[in-house]
């Protein structure tokens, strides 16, 4: 399929999902902080008045979390019960409990039936890049992070302060022989204040958010792309949003897995990321295919790289590697996966070295996607194995 349309949506830090998320990693955080050999596995729920946390933990550190809670709900902006939760009166319910001594066994070193650190479970992840942007990403996910990105950063800095938290954005765009040639459609869902004593009736008030948001947030993301775009805008499609937040609908860890990645435009391999310490390779080889995938693009060995691994829980060694260019590089994808294995280290273990994730990064990646991020603590974003990929594509010439 050479023309098409694809689409990809994003939600905001303050989508009832993303609360939970957030919540989740910091505590994740707030434990690697006191103890960098800390298991974390953290479920979150957010409904009316009420957040609950579970899951199970093993660590020397230990967590106050409702303290945790209460900050985390405030730094996204649920500071008011209008806005669907107020951090100073929600109910905080902790069900932490520790980690099986069975799972234990098989990520600790010299534990189980192997010496090496095994993974934290089975399990399938998959990493992507391609050229459609400066960040190696595919332009729907994109654009659909810069749009609640960027709504987020308006309500935040007052620019717009009728906004509230919970948004959800979604973007359309037409490729011609799998170039992005224009953008087709934008919605936006965003929550706002009750404006109706400025105006007359809903469809006023309505008319006045639409006008803002699309002068404000879309057009400005936008032009930045560069591309063309049909201005049949869609902003909030029932005419008004009020009511949002976890009081209007519950929120759960590790429920927006394909607006942390890719956005549908590459395989997921189903599990969660967001909670999980880095011996849960659902998130540390998800992140090592990432960064994988990218410095062959960077290289400009590939204009479009997947690569998935699989692996076995307790067992160090991938039960299944590979990468995959769709036709866009001159080497065969067999050629690529074998100079893979001689660049990268796949063992859980040399994964959480290498990309140095046993300290507190996780609650920024709680919102606007795990990849395609311009961050330092975002390891998996470098592209510093492109000379040590070329080199190794010149020793095979």
């Amino acid at each position: 399929m050479s023309d098409y349309v694809f689409t990809s949506e994003s939600v905001s830090e303050g989508h009832p999902d993303k609360v939970c998320d957030a919540i989740s990693d910091a505590i994740l955080d707030n434990l690697l902080d006191q103890d960098p050999e800390s298991h974390v596995a953290c479920e979150t729920l957010a409904t009316t008045g009420t957040v609950i946390v579970s899951g199970e933990i093993r660590s020397s550190g230990s967590v106050d979390v409702e303290k945790v809670v209460k900050t985390t709900l405030n730094e996204i902006g649920y500071t008011d019960k209008a806005y669907g939760m107020d951090s100073k009166d929600v109910e905080v319910i902790s069900m932490l409990d520790e980690q099986s001594s069975e799972i234990a066994q098989g990520v600790d070193e010299g534990s189980g039936l192997h010496e090496e650190q095994g993974a934290g479970d089975q399990g399938l992840m998959f990493g992507f890049a391609c050229n459609e942007t400066k960040e190696l990403m595919p332009l729907p996910i994109h654009l659909s992070h810069r749009l609640v990105e960027r709504m987020t950063d308006l309500r935040k800095n007052g620019t717009i302060s009728w906004l509230r938290p919970d948004s959800k954005s979604q973007v359309s765009v037409a490729y011609e022989n799998e170039t992005p040639i224009a953008i087709k459609k934008v919605v936006i869902a965003t929550q706002h204040d009750d404006m109706l004593n400025k105006f007359d009736n809903e469809n006023d008030e309505h008319d006045f958010v639409e006008k803002e948001i699309i002068n404000h947030v879309i057009k400005p993301v936008l032009d930045e792309c560069g591309l063309p775009y049909d201005e049949s805008f869609i902003v909030n499609g029932t005419g008004r949003f009020v009511f949002g937040g976890p009081e209007a609908d519950t929120g759960l860890t590790g429920r927006k897995i394909i607006v942390d990645t890719y956005g549908g435009y590459a395989p997921h391999g189903g599990g969660a990321f967001s909670g999980k310490d880095p011996s849960k390779v659902d998130r540390s080889a998800a992140y090592m295919a990432r960064y994988i995938a990218k410095n062959f693009v960077a290289a400009n060995l590939a204009t479009k790289c997947e690569v998935q691994l699989s692996y076995s829980i307790g067992v160090a060694e991938p039960t299944s590697f590979y990468v995959k260019s769709f036709g866009t590089s001159e080497l065969s994808d067999e050629q690529l996966t074998d100079i893979a294995k001689s660049v990268f280290e796949l063992k859980p273990g040399q994964i959480i070295n290498h990309l140095n994730l046993k300290y507190p990064r996780y609650r920024i990646t709680a919102a606007n996607g795990h990849f395609g991020r311009e961050n330092d603590l975002f390891t998996w974003e470098k592209t510093d194995k492109v000379d040590e990929l070329k080199a190794a594509v010149s020793e095979r010439k």
